[in-house]
């Protein structure tokens, strides 16, 4: 669980999140002008009341009736407008400011290293872009502008009832401190219990939305059972934190409406009383006032409980997105070099990684490509392979050494530019719920459906789309379900052929498609490597053999270098990768 704000209310986080309503400005102020008048109108009606059964009704005239009545009709609508204007743009305050905060998140979440992702719960993130978001609009249009306007009815009301009569008022203000402390114990039990609601919340959104993902290897290991079990056990802990406020709510709202109706029964008593000792002295409009007035007093508390619970869930919520916002886990892209084009040099020199501190992946890594060139990278299972391609986009910062192209230091390149001059086929290929085209084109605007058709063309793969129904308006659905694993390969193809790279990386891209399919993505290959620095990490051995250049790669380290046939000769640990891989391919 996160480790939110302690305090009950945190000024400096208040403020800070009030910074974000200063382009809605007026419409604040505005929010702020209705929450006074709703005071004034909201005290005015029981004083009017009272005057009507002290003038008009025990002292019979209907000419006053008459006025007080149409008074009252005015300051009712007065009331009306002014609750229709306070709810309305309180809540559109409210929703302008988490538009803002939202976009704010997203954009610095874009601009996130893979380090913070390996180490974050997509759930959880998900869980702070909505329904935290909705959380913070809730403070302004159910929390801090409620609880001003019931602040202001409250000394609105305790200010007339001192103006009646000071000593029905004092009744009252001796019963308030009982309400003010079981309020106070309210808020903070609340509190504790709201931080507890919102990490099970984050929990239960982790938990569905990472079996969810990983459906399939839930139900091919059988783990139906377990994982149903697992989920009742994290529900159950959900619902007992929601039940932790539902008991402290059944606890408060009794006692609250107890004190207020002990608070009616001796104002009753007292001015009863009074008003029996002092004859010609008629209380009855004030007594029947000072019941309104108690109301107006004593429900603003009850509320404002309410009220301030939906502002601390709103704050624990702002205090978990400013952490995210607070977050100093982006690459640093201070580099000014923008280029269109790049020849395609690559020089990696004694490059050290590790993606924990202590743990070094890759050890003194160098090597050249010279512009145009196509070398493959070869090697076991987590011999860094996949490193040197996240290296090169800076998805990951190097501890030691120097990655360049064209002989200039990829941190000098702008990171957008960087990253323009290449494209990345992966073997697990994303795909977004939309259609090929946009999938292709990314919703690049400068890529325009003709471009793409004939990109499609030149590579091979025009007659595979056009067979989907809807052609390149075939809607993928999400990570690309509706496709084959061959035909999500192509497109990722298609996708980095049309982005025009000056280099182009191949990691493990046709490791798992079908025959048909790999005749396809061969001549796809052929096609896009020409003329383009190309790196190819594979295991097929058509796509090596025709390299320019082999780098083999055991533990973090370069073991041997060379082409296809010099690597046989030396009989060292490429001819022995090449025998137990390669040999099978050779005889089928």
């Amino acid at each position: 669980m996160d480790k939110d704000s302690g305090k009950a209310f945190d000024v400096r986080l208040f403020r800070r999140l009030m910074a974000h309503t200063r382009p809605y400005r007026l419409t604040f102020y505005g929010v702020a002008l209705a929450a006074i008048l709703l005071s004034a109108f909201a005290v005015m009606i029981p004083y009017i009341v009272q005057k009507i059964i002290d003038n008009a009704i025990l002292e019979p005239n209907g000419e006053k009736l008459l006025n007080l009545s149409v008074i009252m009709l005015v300051v009712l609508l007065g009331q009306v407008i002014c609750q229709l204007l306070f709810n309305y743009y309180a809540n559109w305050l409210g929703e302008s400011v988490i538009k803002d905060v939202r976009i704010n998140l997203f954009k610095h979440m874009l601009g996130f290293r893979m380090k913070y992702f390996d180490n974050s719960s997509l759930g959880v993130l998900v869980t702070r872009a909505v329904a935290d978001m909705q959380r913070i609009g809730e403070i302004f249009s159910q929390g801090f502008f409620m609880i001003v306007a019931d602040l202001l009815k409250m000394f609105a009301a305790a200010g007339m009832m001192l103006y009646l009569n000071w000593k029905l008022a004092l009744i009252v203000f001796a019963i308030l401190p009982v309400i003010l402390y079981a309020t106070r114990l309210f808020q903070k039990a609340m509190k504790v219990a709201f931080i507890d609601v919102r990490a099970e919340v984050s929990n239960l959104n982790s938990f569905v939305q990472e079996r969810l993902t990983g459906m399939k290897i839930v139900q091919l290991f059988t783990r139906e059972k377990i994982e149903s079990e697992n989920f009742r056990v994290i529900n159950e802990k959900h619902q007992n934190a929601w039940l932790k406020t539902v008991w402290y709510n059944s606890i408060f709202f009794p006692i609250a409406e107890i004190v207020s109706s002990v608070a009616i029964g001796l104002v009753v008593w007292y001015g009863g009383l009074q008003n029996v000792a002092n004859i010609g002295a008629d209380l009855a409009g004030t007594i029947f006032a000072f019941i309104m007035y108690i109301e107006i007093l004593f429900r603003p508390l009850r509320q404002i409980a309410d009220k301030f619970n939906t502002l601390q869930m709103g704050m624990v919520a702002a205090n978990r997105v400013f952490k995210i916002l607070d977050t100093q886990s982006n690459i640093q892209d201070v580099g000014e070099i923008e280029k269109e084009n790049v020849s395609g040099n690559l020089t990696f020199s004694d490059v050290r990684f590790g993606y924990l501190e202590d743990e070094e992946v890759l050890h003194g890594i160098s090597f050249e490509v010279k512009a145009g060139e196509t070398v493959a990278i070869v090697g076991a299972t987590g011999a860094g392979k996949s490193t040197i391609i996240n290296l090169l986009n800076r998805f990951y910062e190097i501890n030691s050494g120097s990655i360049l192209v064209d002989d200039i230091n990829i941190r000098d390149f702008k990171l957008s530019s960087l990253r323009a001059q290449i494209a990345v086929v992966l073997q697990d290929v994303f795909l977004f719920a939309d259609t090929i085209e946009n999938n292709i084109s990314l919703k690049n605007p400068s890529v325009d459906l003709e471009q793409i058709i004939a990109a499609a063309n030149e590579i091979g793969v025009d007659e595979f789309i056009t067979s989907l129904p809807g052609g390149y308006q075939y809607n993928v659905k999400e990570r690309g379900t509706m496709l084959s694993s061959g035909q999500r390969q192509l497109i990722a193809f298609l996708r980095a052929y049309v982005s025009d790279p000056s280099i182009l990386v191949l990691d493990e891209a046709t490791s798992s498609v079908d025959t048909y399919s790999e005749q396809l993505i061969q001549r796809a290959t052929e096609k896009i490597t020409e003329g383009r620095t190309s790196i190819i990490i594979a295991h097929r051995l058509a796509t090596i053999k025709k390299a320019d250049k082999i780098i083999v790669m055991d533990a973090g380290k370069i073991v041997e270098t060379g082409t296809h046939k010099q690597l046989l000769k030396q009989g060292g640990y490429y001819s022995k990768l090449y025998e137990a891989q390669f040999m099978e391919e050779k005889v089928a």
